[in-house]
């Protein structure tokens, strides 16, 4: 995703955010909302790797403990171009991976048991190249602030279903709390989307391997499907694949794209030697 559009597309979302605050209670709902806005992403951007990381209980590692790991992480770093984030392992069985952290010098990337257990060291390079890439291209950020945006817009139709000002109009008053709502998820949705194909791109750059990444994608979107993750839904956009289990009508809500689609590109780009 360019600049231009993730730019676009974040003004539509504080745009939402203002529009709801505004049929909330006019303008005292807008200046509520900004408000809100400003205080929620204020806390995700400093205290959102602590969150997540405690979250899902996860444990740092040191290079005595984990020295393969470590040195793969250290590795890719290099060639990225980045400093060494700090290392984590989820106490989970399956196998899934994600990056945190505001910025490439407070970044962390967490692994679960269970990926260590099933994927091979070029599997595992892959799935690591994709978290170091979007690390490099602040999308943990960009994920914080469209995650915390679209929440503030849901929390806030919400309350004014319930509590918002009674001259509203049916028209409003459903518009508030069902398009709004539906609206930041898509946003969101598009955001997130396409930040992981460009993730999954920067992963093929990082490692000349783009088959090793797929063949893992693969992987680890077969075992979720079965044993998914007891993931909480605002943290889903953040794992490589989606933790979260679900039929067709779910994934058209997925933060992620279809595991189909990611493979096709990055199978396309090997043979185009396009990395």
């Amino acid at each position: 995703m360019n600049t231009v559009r993730f730019i676009f597309l974040l003004s539509l979302l504080t745009g939402l955010l203002m529009a709801v605050g505004y049929l909330t209670a006019r303008g005292k709902g807008v200046f509520i909302a900004l408000i809100i806005s400003a205080l929620m992403n204020l806390g995700g951007y400093w205290y959102s790797d602590r969150i997540v990381l405690s979250m899902y209980r996860a444990q740092p590692v040191s290079p005595e403990q984990a020295p393969e790991l470590y040195r793969i992480v250290q590795e890719l770093a290099e060639k990225a171009r980045i400093p060494t984030p700090r290392i984590y392992i989820v106490p989970s069985r399956t196998p899934n991976a994600f990056a945190t952290g505001r910025d490439e010098h407070h970044a962390a990337v967490a692994v679960t048991t269970g990926i260590l257990e099933i994927v091979s060291r070029e599997e595992l390079e892959g799935v690591l190249a994709h978290e170091l890439s979007h690390i490099k291209h602040k999308d943990v950020l960009i994920g914080t602030m469209t995650a915390t945006l679209a929440g503030a817009v849901v929390m806030l139709a919400r309350f004014a279903f319930f509590f918002g000002s009674d001259d509203r109009g049916l028209i409003s008053t459903l518009a508030t709390a069902i398009v709004a709502p539906i609206a930041a998820t898509a946003i969101q949705m598009a955001i997130s989307r396409s930040r992981e194909y460009e993730a999954d791109a920067g992963a093929a750059h990082i490692t000349g391997k783009p088959e090793a990444l797929a063949s893992a994608l693969i992987k680890l979107a077969q075992v979720n499907e079965k044993r998914p993750m007891n993931a909480n839904p605002a943290t889903a956009h953040m794992f490589i694949v989606s933790p979260l289990s679900g039929g067709s009508v779910m994934n058209l809500f997925s933060t992620h794209p279809p595991i189909e689609k990611r493979v096709e590109k990055l199978l396309k780009m090997k043979k185009e030697k396009y990395y």
